[in-house]
């Protein structure tokens, strides 16, 4: 009877041990290195949504020697192609989707300078896939991040 209640509480145990590590791998905010490396985003709480804001960059100045500038932004505003790269919010107003582990809303590609309809997704707990879509969901493109430790 008593081994009976061990194996029992051992089993609830085992369960809620899972449960717990389920609930933390299931948490996108933190830091992530982008794709190829060349940024480090912070995923963070931004009220009711999700935001994620570029902490780093692998190359933060131009050749000048100047921090790197966001010089792609479609914004008719000059002032913002050329604020700094570092601070730049590319991942915004993530709301949960329509499973547990993907939040969309928009992403900014510093790349071509335009926002998009986006996703993220965990994939475990070490890696995240963002997405970016145009054209209705049409034409779409992704990375996967990795969980900076």
């Amino acid at each position: 009877m008593q081994t009976r209640r061990l194996r029992a509480g051992i089993l609830v145990a085992a369960m809620l041990g899972i449960s717990i590590d389920t609930a933390f791998a299931a948490d996108p905010i933190g830091n992530w290195f982008t794709e190829t490396g060349a940024a480090t985003v912070r995923i963070a709480s931004c009220g009711a949504e999700l935001c994620g804001t570029i902490i780093a960059l692998k190359e933060p100045s131009d050749s000048g020697n100047r921090p790197a500038e966001d010089r792609q932004e479609q914004s008719p505003t000059l002032p913002k192609r050329s604020r700094p790269m570092i601070g730049v919010q590319i991942v915004f107003g993530m709301k949960p989707g329509g499973n547990p582990n993907q939040w969309n809303g928009q992403v900014y590609n510093a790349e071509d300078g335009k926002t998009y309809s986006g996703s993220i997704t965990l994939q475990g707990a070490s890696q995240l896939k963002l997405e970016g879509c145009a054209l209705g969901g049409l034409i779409c493109k992704s990375q996967i991040w990795t969980r900076a430790s």
